[in-house]
Formats: C-alpha cells, sequence, structure tokens
C-alpha cells in the first residue's frame, strides 16, 4: 500500500499570525497591503521575517534588511513580531491537524507532517486535505497550504508549489511530470551555495540532477550528501512521521553559584555552560530539540522560568544557547542577585534532515565545527562509570 503523507505549511506565518490578531484589535488586514514582519521596526538594521504577497511583489523578501526594503517601497508598512502570540497560534493549528491524525510530526512553529495512510476512512485524500485546509481557515482565520504525498519529501515539495490556500499532490507517480522540471533550488534542502555548485557542474535542473551518476555527485558533495542528493531528486524518502516524544521526554542542566551573580557577564558565562551541556547530551542521544526554557532562582529561592518553541528543531548549541539569551531579559532585570540558573530543551525529535535553505546563514557550518569539537572533548573526558550509569538507566527505563 501507498503511503499518504500531508505536509500542512502555513502561508507566511509571521505576516498572517500578525494580521490575524491585528484584525481583531480593528486595524486593516496587512496582508492585502505591502508590508512587512521584522524584529525591531525602529531599527533599519532589523531583518525581515515575513513579507506579504503585494511587498513580495515589490521584491521585498525575508532575510532583508529594513533598510533595503526601505529603499525598494518607502511607504511599507513594519510590524513587529508577537513571540507569545505566534505561539498560540501554532498550537490551535496543530489541535485541528492533529484531530485528523494522531501520527503527527511538527516540523517547525509553522508545518507539520501526518501519516494519513490509514486516516482517511475511504475518501480522497485531497478531499480530506482540503476539509482541514478549509477547516484551519474558518477556525483561527489564516491559510495553510497542503501538501500530499506518498512519503515526507514529496509532501513538503508538493506543500511548496503555488500558494496560498491551495492543495497539490506529488505521488512517486508524478515525480518526472511535476518535479523534475523545476530548478534544482527548489529541491528539498537545497540552498544557495548547493545551487550554485549544481550550477556550476551543469546540473540546473532536478531531473537532471536525479540522472547525474551518484559516484560523480561524491567526487563535488562527498558520500553523504550526494546520497541525499540523489535520493531527492528521485523523489525517495523512507523516513517515518515520528510522533512527539511526550512532554515529560527533555533535557536540562543547571549551575548553583557558591556566590550569587549580579554581573550579567557571569550569568551569561554560566548560560554558556548549561547550553553547551544541554546540546551536548541531545546529539549524543541523536535527538533535536523544538523547545528552549530557562529558569532563574533568587536568593530568597523564589523562582522565574520562560520558554519559547524555535522555527526549526536543532541540535547545535549556538542556537540554543542565543534563543536562551533572547529569554533571559523576560525573567532577569538585570540586577538582582541569582544563586541559580538553568536551561532546558524539550519538544525532541530524532528527525537528522536538516533545512539547508533556511536563511543561509554562514555561520552555521562553524558552528556544528564547534560542536564536533565540543563533543570530542567531551567524549574524552566521560568517566566510564558515568557511561555504565547511563547505559544502565536507560535499559532500566527500556524494561
Amino acid at each position: 500500500m501507498e503511503r499518504v503523507i500531508f505536509h500542512i505549511d502555513v502561508n507566511s506565518a509571521f505576516l498572517s499570525w500578525t494580521a490575524v490578531k491585528m484584525l481583531s484589535e480593528g486595524h486593516q488586514d496587512i496582508r492585502l497591503i505591502p508590508s512587512v514582519v521584522s524584529g525591531d521596526p525602529s531599527d533599519r538594521r532589523s531583518i525581515i521575517t515575513a513579507a506579504s504577497i503585494p511587498a513580495k511583489k515589490l521584491g521585498i523578501k525575508t532575510a532583508q534588511p529594513v533598510s533595503m526594503a526601505l529603499r525598494k517601497y518607502p511607504n511599507l508598512l513594519i510590524v513587529s513580531g508577537d513571540w507569545e502570540w505566534y505561539g498560540k497560534c501554532s498550537r490551535g493549528f496543530i489541535e485541528i491537524c492533529r484531530k485528523y491524525s494522531p501520527v503527527l510530526q511538527q516540523f517547525s512553529i509553522d508545518e507539520c507532517f501526518l501519516d494519513m495512510t490509514f486516516r482517511l476512512y475511504g475518501k480522497e485524500p485531497v478531499e480530506v486535505a482540503a476539509a482541514l485546509k478549509d477547516e484551519i481557515h474558518s477556525s483561527l482565520g489564516f491559510t495553510v497550504n497542503v501538501g500530499v504525498g506518498s512519503n515526507k519529501l514529496l509532501a513538503k515539495m508538493a506543500s511548496d508549489f503555488e500558494k496560498p490556500d491551495k492543495v497539490h499532490t506529488l505521488w512517486s507517480s508524478e515525480v518526472e511530470r511535476k518535479m523534475w522540471p523545476l530548478g534544482v533550488r527548489d529541491l528539498l534542502w537545497v540552498g544557495k551555495k548547493t545551487e550554485q555548485r549544481l550550477m556550476d557542474y551543469g546540473i540546473r535542473t532536478i531531473g537532471q540532477l536525479a540522472k547525474t551518476d551518484i559516484n560523480y555527485l561524491e567526487r563535488i558533495f562527498g558520500e553523504r550528501s550526494a546520497l541525499q542528493l540523489h535520493l531527492s531528486s528521485n523523489g525517495i524518502d523512507s523516513s517515518e512521521v515520528e510522533t512527539e516524544v511526550p512532554e515529560a521526554k527533555s533535557y536540562s542542566a543547571e549551575r548553583t553559584f557558591s556566590k550569587d551573580l549580579t554581573d550579567p557577564k557571569d550569568v551569561d558565562r554560566a548560560l554558556f555552560k548549561v547550553a553547551c551541556i544541554v546540546a551536548h547530551r541531545i546529539r549524543k542521544d541523536s535527538f533535536k530539540a523544538s523547545c528552549v526554557s530557562i529558569f532563574v532562582k533568587r536568593t530568597d529561592f523564589t523562582t522565574s522560568q520562560k520558554q519559547s518553541t524555535l522555527t526549526q528543531p536543532t541540535d547545535i548549541t549556538a542556537l540554543i544557547l542565543n534563543e536562551a539569551r533572547r529569554l533571559l531579559p523576560e525573567i532577569w532585570d538585570g540586577e538582582t542577585p541569582l544563586r541559580q540558573v538553568g536551561l532546558g530543551v524539550s519538544r525532541l525529535t530524532h528527525d537528522t534532515a536538516e533545512q539547508m535553505s533556511l536563511f543561509e546563514d554562514p555561520r552555521l557550518e562553524y558552528y556544528r565545527s564547534w560542536d564536533k569539537e565540543y563533543d570530542r572533548k567531551k567524549l574524552d573526558k566521560e568517566d566510564p562509570r558515568t557511561l555504565a550509569y547511563e547505559s544502565l538507566s536507560k535499559h532500566s527505563a527500556d524494561h
């Protein structure tokens, strides 16, 4: 039996979610005018995180500085993001999706996979996908695209076809007709650098890539990347839709200070150390985390904590640390003495795929190499008794 996988992707999530909130407050629909969402609308150096369709038609794109966008259209409306509201919207659309199938994997804050193979109950996949799409729109006020395919890769590729508010299919039998004519940049996981290298070797379409000898690709990209490119371009993906690890499954670490800390630099140093520990642990167990939480304990033993959802699951120390740093000012004034700082991650997945095109951050390669070196040094220093204890603990938990 051919699998039936849905990929649900919120259309321009941050902008759509902001628009829903502003409409409830009596403002105009910013989705219908040139508008963008950015971290700090007053700072021209701020980066655009979402753009409306009218703004995109003016050449304004995500990841551009606000200053560049304003040069293209001085009357551009710039609004700030609201992460607490985004979290609420995200939970709302995930709850609706879960009604259609409990086999759900949240891939990021604004997208998820559903395994619908045994959940169609005699109905056509497109019919069910359209009902899901329309229920999200009528209940929550924003639109989604639903990609329907025979595996996760094809479903996600399908959801990226024409937007917004659409249902598209990409079955294995449709790969040659629908996917192969597309440019290599349209292939999942292919970013600017990979696209340029493929173009340098005369490989411009997904079809050309699919027909390229894998040994030739290995000489260009190495064995692992070549295999991923070869399989993806041929529409092959055997990965399962992984249901979320239970919320109780999490990793955390904390540091208690012999002397209360008041200097932000000292607190940041402590946060860095616990982030290294937590990230190392999830990498060792082959997890990635979607949720980061931090807590602080003051000298009077009162505590505060805060958590947020990442846009993409990660095991990279720097990304986890940066999110913790973003949260810290919300629970600490930078002056009150602290006796303990902690950091945790949850919403874990074993998904090993990486969204290479996500903002094309050139620092990610450095972050990964730094993590590899940290893990190597950490492994060299591991006490065999500790490793034995961890193995026994896992064995006991499994039984």
